[in-house]
């Protein structure tokens, strides 16, 4: 993986220079070359770190949290909620675009791949960033919750007036590494049918985060 690290070439690069070297990140790197060998691992090496690749973190005007990636095959391609352009949209990606269409009138402008967020400043960052096909949650614990716990503080650290949206309790566990008193949080359930009536259908999450970006005179996100 640090390999495909040094292929990010944006800033990303020397900021999570140190942690790459950590014990931890060794383990989790061998782990993975291990299970490559005799399993099917979502998503494709060269898109694990997709998310960073494609928003360079000077660029970060907002973060959305998820789990791991998406199961089934071929679906992930490395940024949270995402999926690859061939691949139908999952429920919970459906959810979201409807939020989008309730609360701004408009109807989305982006792919299911959600690249053209990434490259408007928003990290889609899941805090587990591989998983075995058909194995939700089979690569929790494994290191990379150390590895995106840590991405999290550099970004409360080094910046200022961040959005985090927050989608549900998992999501929610992460507030405590984020310094509130200088960033934006908003939350609300999770977009998935098993919660999205329980808040997450009328947050308003999208048109109240780029009213901040306005009040700081940043460019308006272009959902």
């Amino acid at each position: 993986m640090q390999a495909q690290i040094s292929k990010i070439q944006n800033d990303w690069q020397d900021i999570l220079q140190e942690e790459i070297c950590k014990e931890y990140f060794k383990r989790l790197d061998q782990f993975l070359i291990k299970e490559n060998k005799y399993k099917t691992i979502f998503p494709p090496t060269e898109k694990i770190f997709n998310c960073l690749k494609l928003t360079p973190f000077e660029k970060i005007k907002l973060v959305i949290l998820a789990q791991d990636p998406y199961h089934n095959y071929n679906q992930a391609n490395g940024l949270a909620f995402a999926v690859n352009k061939n691949i139908a949209e999952p429920a919970s990606l459906k959810n979201i675009f409807k939020e989008i269409l309730c609360d701004t009138g408009k109807k989305t402008s982006s792919d299911k791949s959600l690249e053209s967020w990434a490259k408007q400043g928003i990290l889609l960052l899941n805090t587990v960033l591989t998983v075995e096909m058909n194995k939700p949650g089979s690569h929790q614990n494994r290191g990379w919750e150390c590895f995106t716990d840590e991405i999290i503080k550099k970004i409360s650290n080094k910046k200022k007036s961040i959005i985090f949206l927050i989608w549900g309790n998992k999501a929610k566990k992460k507030i405590n590494l984020i310094d509130t008193k200088k960033h934006h949080i908003l939350q609300s359930s999770h977009p998935s049918p098993l919660s999205s009536y329980r808040g997450f259908f009328g947050c308003q999450h999208f048109s109240k985060a780029n009213n901040i970006l306005a009040k700081n005179n940043q460019n308006l996100i272009k959902w």
